[in-house]
């Protein structure tokens, strides 16, 4: 069975806050909270309810729920401490996060961080879908558009140097086999390229085959060609993608070395 996974979650500094509030009413400004973003994010809620098993089992998940720190700010002057609160989202019955563990990424450029998940329809399949440090889902991608069919996401940086970032996933890593990469710009997410013959999971396997380094020249993806021969790395120039050979895949070595530029 897949192991739940789990990330730090940074508990709340409770026995400070009374002190904290008491000291700002004595300071004489109203005080205001000021979001600082999630800091943390964790799947719950275990559920067979899609059975669909592609990570190794049947085992997926019902819910998110997301860490979000504030800081305590009173006029223009910070305090140091952070509140920590908890947003829990809860899926219709119909939906699944069918996913190995939620990604943190500033996706709009405001210094907070969002968080990244795979969505999936019962129904329609997967999809990516971003949200927010209130729990709300900012942007999503469409659904693939039917049962059983997944997508295995490789991360988000801005990939071309334009100042927006970029999530790249590959569709149906198994049969597809598409690089797609989306641009969040204004709220919303559009496909500015896509690219058949990369591939970054294999059936059965929790855990993911890909990554995203920078070797001084730039942000680029690595992953693996079409057939699990060859390690490729992948650029976005504008809205076209170019890849080379850097290594031949060794499934005892993975991408260690080549994501850390060795």
């Amino acid at each position: 069975m897949r192991v739940r996974p789990r990330s730090v979650r940074p508990r709340s500094v409770r026995r400070a806050w009374m002190a904290l509030c008491l000291g700002l009413a004595m300071a004489g400004p109203v005080a205001q909270m000021a979001q600082a973003g999630v800091i943390s994010a964790e799947y719950g809620d275990p559920t067979t309810r899609y059975g669909h098993a592609v990570l190794g089992d049947g085992v997926e998940y019902g819910s998110l729920t997301l860490t979000v720190a504030s800081t305590a700010a009173s006029g223009a002057s910070l305090k140091a401490d952070y509140l920590t609160s908890d947003i829990q989202i809860r899926l219709p019955l119909d939906h699944v996060f069918e996913d190995i563990a939620p990604r943190l990424a500033d996706v709009d450029g405001d210094g907070s961080q969002e968080v990244l998940v795979v969505e999936t329809d019962v129904a329609q399949g997967a999809q990516l879908a971003i949200y927010g440090a209130r729990g709300e889902k900012i942007a999503e991608t469409p659904h693939i558009g039917t049962r059983n069919r997944w997508l295995a996401p490789i991360g988000a940086a801005d990939l071309d140097g334009d100042g927006y970032v970029e999530i790249a996933y590959v569709d149906r890593p198994h049969l597809a086999k598409t690089l797609r990469i989306w641009r969040f710009r204004k709220g919303a997410l559009t496909e500015v390229a896509s690219k058949a013959g990369l591939t970054n999971h294999r059936i059965g396997e929790d855990f993911i085959t890909s990554g995203i380094r920078d070797c001084g020249r730039g942000a680029e993806l690595v992953m693996v060609s079409g057939d699990w021969r060859r390690i490729i790395a992948v650029r976005l120039r504008g809205d076209e993608i170019t890849t080379r050979e850097i290594g031949v895949f060794d499934p005892n070595t993975g991408l260690e070395a080549a994501l850390a530029c060795r």
